[in-house]
């Protein structure tokens, strides 16, 4: 795993070594083992091309980039892991020569030998810049999933591009470095900013599964290599015998597992007693000779929150090198650290044990697998139960019940039956896709009215800010009218909050830890499969991944099978009325936040009075506006970095 940056200048002007190697250098946390750079002044576009190395495969100096072909006139510089790399070498023809034994001297020759078409051959995670100097060409490519970011700006007369924002804002002018505001009411209804936008106007990320082309003349053409769409179209599912028993998944994940052991470097695995963490521990124990080691975080001050007694009876299943440790609020000191990492705000206060047991985990090995991707592929979270059920009640009825969510009284805990209840019911007599928007949201779309600084979105722009929403969700969609509902729902997920939020958190609070994060659910063979297996076996009534519980019930403990989804979170309810509560008021109600400029300022603090009082559960909204305080400041401190 490393980190990557990048300029071209297609109107002459000179790549600048200094200030090349000062991005490189902000990237430190993705790659400290080695660093690397190439430029080329004496060609149309000037390429200059920056690496940070985590090693990982083939921890030699040979394998420090950029990588060349034998000719020096094709370099590559990548960040990631290609799981079927020796098996795409051994395809190669005869009269390549190699200096190292790893992933991307592969991706040189392989590019050398096919062209574009090679990008589609890869399997793994990844994200790639090759420069041909043959052709004046740079090519900017990122992995199916989105498992690794890539980030660019481009103007015509230049391209800047890199793993993290923070080493692109020092290749532009402070002129060119402007906040998005129109990013803001989707941040505060869902936490994320969408791709391929970003809180900078001007820096966008690659989408996932494509690639770009940009020429000489700094002409850009983007193309798709994989489209998980049209497999899921040309699936006839009818056409395959499936059972509770599922061999072919069994296999699959299986080998995802294997596959993601390829490593110089000690491995471990995230594990947080969850059914998809539970399997690929399980799995990781059957294919090594030594204990896995484990790690888990916990929370001694709230139990709803607290999964480790469920890791422990995994832990012991497997015999694995277990380890633990216990956020408290004083975590809160490594806020701004978090958000100097993620670039942006972010509205997923998970980050928080993230961070923390990737730390933790970094302390004993290099890599760690997760459960990434499970929930997507397998119909994990209680929603989908929720949509498919809805749908099944007549119209007049889900009015009546919507009209009966009033009388619930407003819930102190969000965690609480009574607020998934009247969080359910209140938007029962939506459309199915405003419904589901609902639910996933952290803030209401109909409170943002409220909400936002009028002087920056009057009202008369409102309609546009809600289409401009739902038309993110909405656009994933088409054409998927004749598919199931379960499997749009899927396909939604799998294309916005997974690439938005999951795994955005996982890549920023494993690199902030110079840890790689490896995601075996998210096999590209896994992925295609898992969309040929039908609804019922994925959905068995109340019963959410039915087919992997079966499957794997060799594997998972009965404590796991049966256990509620509890969600990776932290009580940030309770830590904002108790130890942490001064550090909030200081920063998003005293003086005058920076938040104020885009936000009511009314409208937060009756927010924060109300979560004080005990009357509502704010504490999600309240890391929403912390989080954006801390970003700001920070943008106006010239602090990001």
């Amino acid at each position: 795993m490393c980190g990557i940056v990048g300029i071209a200048y297609f109107n002459g002007k000179k790549v600048e070594k200094q200030l090349l190697e000062t991005a490189a250098n902000r990237l430190v946390h993705r790659g400290p083992d080695a660093s690397g750079m190439y430029i080329d002044n004496e060609r149309i576009p000037s390429v200059g091309l920056g690496h940070r190395r985590l090693s990982i495969i083939d921890l030699s100096a040979s394998a420090n980039q950029p990588l060349s072909n034998e000719n020096k006139d094709v370099w590559v510089i990548f960040n990631g892991e290609i799981y079927n790399f020796k098996k795409l070498r051994n395809q190669l023809k005869q009269g390549h020569n190699f200096i190292s034994n790893s992933d991307t001297e592969v991706i040189v020759h392989l590019y050398e030998q096919y062209g574009e078409d090679a990008i589609a051959m890869l399997d793994g995670m990844f994200a790639i810049a090759i420069y041909d100097q043959r052709k004046h060409s740079l090519i900017l490519a990122r992995d199916r999933v989105g498992k690794k970011p890539l980030y660019y700006y481009s103007d015509g007369k230049k391209l800047i591009f890199a793993s993290e924002i923070k080493a692109i804002l020092p290749l532009l002018h402070e002129e060119d470095i402007v906040i998005n505001e129109q990013t803001l009411p989707f941040y505060l209804v869902y936490g994320y900013s969408r791709q391929p936008q970003t809180f900078y106007r001007g820096i966008n990320q690659l989408a996932p599964a494509s690639y770009a082309r940009y020429d000489a003349s700094g002409n850009m053409e983007i193309k798709g290599y994989w489209s998980l769409k049209e497999h899921i179209l040309n699936n006839d599912k009818s056409a395959r015998d499936y059972t509770k028993d599922d061999p072919l998944l069994r296999f699959k994940l299986t080998e995802a597992v294997q596959n993601r052991l390829i490593a110089d470097v000690p491995l471990g695995a995230f594990l947080s007693g969850g059914v998809d963490s539970s399997i690929v521990t399980g799995l990781m124990s059957r294919l090594t000779d030594t204990p896995v080691k484990t790690f888990s975080i916990g929370f001694s001050e709230d139990v709803r929150y607290d999964e480790t007694a469920y890791a422990n009876i995994v832990a012991k299943k497997f015999e694995t090198d277990h380890h633990v440790f216990i956020v408290t609020p004083s975590t809160i000191d490594l806020i701004d650290k978090i958000i100097y990492h993620y670039d942006e705000p972010f509205g997923d206060a998970s980050a928080i044990p993230t961070y923390m047991v990737s730390n933790l985990t970094r302390q004993h090995v290099t890599v760690a697998l997760n459960g990434d991707g499970g929930d997507e592929l397998f119909a994990g979270y209680t929603r989908f139960i929720a949509a498919t059920m809805s749908e099944k009640i007549p119209p007049l009825m889900r009015r009546a019940l919507s009209g009966l969510s009033r009388l619930i009284p407003s819930p102190h805990s969000e965690k609480s039956l009574l607020a998934r209840s009247k969080r359910l019911l209140s938007v029962l007599n939506r459309s199915l896709l405003e419904r589901y928007l609902n639910w996933i949201s952290y803030i209401r779309f109909d409170d943002i009215a409220s909400l936002v600084n009028p002087m920056v979105f009057p009202e008369s722009a409102q309609p546009g800010y809600r289409n401009d929403v739902y038309s993110y969700f909405t656009q994933h969609l088409e054409g998927m009218e004749e598919t199931s509902l379960l499997t749009q729902l899927l396909y939604l997920n799998f294309k916005t909050y997974l690439p938005d939020d999951l795994l955005v958190k996982m890549d920023r609070m494993t690199m902030a830890n110079s840890l790689e994060g490896r995601s075996p659910f998210l096999d590209r063979e896994l992925i295609e499969y898992a969309f040929t297996i039908p609804d019922n076996l994925k959905l068995k009534g109340m019963n959410t991944k039915y087919d992997l519980k079966q499957t794997f019930r060799d594997i998972l403990p009965k404590q796991i099978m049966h256990r509620g989804k509890m969600g990776f979170g932290v009580p940030l309810g309770t830590w904002f009325r108790t130890k942490i509560k001064t550090y909030l008021e200081e920063h998003i109600i005293s003086g005058n936040p920076r938040i104020n400029d885009y936000l009511n300022k009314k409208e937060v603090q009756r927010i924060f009075d109300e979560h004080q009082k005990g009357m509502r559960d704010h504490g999600l909204k309240l890391w929403m506006f912390l989080s954006l305080e801390l970003w700001l400041r920070n943008l106006k401190k010239g602090t990001i970095q």
